[in-house]
């Protein structure tokens, strides 16, 4: 499901409204990010309903896109939220998520982040190796309190994905060995006044198109667990990660709701049915129901291609150069055509290129799609270029502009440094 359109005169649409009448409303400059508001609010909702009677936290990713008009809206429709950072935590807080319905990752939590998930009473601190557990009872011992701790183990699966997206194999630097693991209950056991561990969890890797792999980490936490409570450890939880993807092509993707009847299935064959099912989404919710307008700056025509030369490069939108990503560019005034372009912006970088896409005739700007997640959130200012204007649109009206801090600002600093 996206919320990308185009109307009968084939002007770009998103969230019904066209986007060139959107950005002179919102009275913002190129690059600027635009999001549907309620194409979010309808992506969280299916993804709750999917759980029917279970018990479950959905703990949305902010890394993804800790923008606070979304947060606010994904809250409102009972999500809790997953943090890899202190100021992702007090973002989630801020927009009226109660601890009590955060989990925290992160390899290399600093001290003020693992203090500050402690005093808000997390519902899972997920420790990630075993000399991070001895620091979180360190810290919890230095406040007088008891740390609620999960086990984030790391299932030695391989994915088809992006290298820089798998999460879940041996050589990642995520999560507690396996072979380690009966040594991480014994020392939380050995620091029962400091810690409590409460669950165990898993993240295999982002941009998983079908159940299968998912279910494969998911079955080394059901292991996990058991063996825990054979030990006599009791848990409250079992946490299966994200890493939902998204239709970035044609290509079919397995929807969320597929993912969570796997993994409420496998709970139930495995005996766990009584422990809350957390999952970790954020690309998925997001993604489809953001884009990133851009404006040709100029044409230009080489020994064996043309180009289309943008305002928006890899600072405003890292996914191509990093990962080799691949989005949808299309014209902003008309569909496509047939004829091809190298489209590519103005970063003195040769990664700073978008691909080929068949633009036909060009227009005055183009749609980058799919990009409301780890678009915005993985911006830079590199090269002396401002960060991107951010618009929302809810229920086919403009409801809130973040407006670029523009290029003065990153001079002055630069400036005063």
């Amino acid at each position: 499901m996206t919320s990308f359109a185009r109307d009968a005169r084939g002007y770009a649409c998103l969230g019904g409204m066209r986007l060139d009448e959107l950005l002179t409303q919102a009275e913002v400059a190129t690059p600027a990010y635009v999001y549907d508001l309620d194409g979010i609010r309808k992506a969280a909702t299916a993804l709750e309903q999917a759980f029917g009677t279970r018990d479950h936290l959905v703990a949305y990713a902010l890394k993804a896109n800790a923008a606070g008009s979304i947060v606010r809206t994904i809250r409102a429709c009972g999500v809790g939220a997953c943090l890899v950072s202190g100021a992702e935590l007090l973002v989630a807080e801020g927009a009226g998520i109660a601890p009590t319905r955060m989990v925290m990752n992160g390899v290399a939590k600093a001290d003020w982040e693992l203090d500050l998930a402690i005093s808000k009473g997390l519902y899972g601190i997920q420790a990630e190796s075993l000399e991070e557990l001895e620091r979180i009872a360190a810290r919890a011992r230095a406040q007088k309190r008891r740390a609620r701790v999960g086990l984030r183990i790391n299932p030695g699966v391989e994915i088809d994905s992006h290298s820089h997206i798998a999460t879940g194999h041996d050589a990642a630097k995520f999560g507690i060995p396996r072979d380690q693991l009966a040594t991480a209950f014994e020392r939380v056991a050995a620091s029962s006044d400091e810690l409590g561990c409460v669950g165990v969890s898993v993240h295999v890797g982002s941009m998983l198109t079908r159940p299968e792999p998912y279910l494969e980490s998911a079955t080394a936490v059901c292991e996990v667990i058991k063996e825990a409570e054979r030990a006599g450890h009791r848990l409250e939880y079992l946490n299966f990660g994200g890493g939902f993807g998204i239709q970035y092509d044609d290509q079919p993707i397995e929807a969320p709701a597929r993912f969570v009847e796997a993994a409420i299935g496998l709970s139930e064959r495995m005996g766990l049915s009584a422990l809350k099912l957390v999952v970790e989404p954020g690309r998925s919710m997001v993604g489809p129901h953001g884009v990133l307008v851009a404006r040709v700056v100029q044409h230009k025509q080489g020994k064996s291609r043309q180009w289309l030369m943008l305002d928006a490069g890899m600072n405003d939108l890292l996914r191509p150069a990093l990962y080799g990503a691949r989005h949808r560019i299309e014209p902003l005034e008309h569909a496509p055509g047939a004829l091809e372009w190298r489209v590519v912006g103005p970063i003195c970088e040769s990664s700073d290129d978008f691909g080929s896409h068949a633009i036909g005739e060009p227009s005055e700007h183009v749609v980058i799609r799919d990009v409301g997640a780890y678009g915005f959130s993985m911006a830079s200012e590199y090269n002396g270029r401002a960060l991107a204007s951010e618009v929302f649109v809810d229920a086919g009206k403009l409801v809130h502009v973040s407006k670029s801090p523009g290029y003065r600002a990153w001079v002055e600093r630069r400036l005063r440094a």
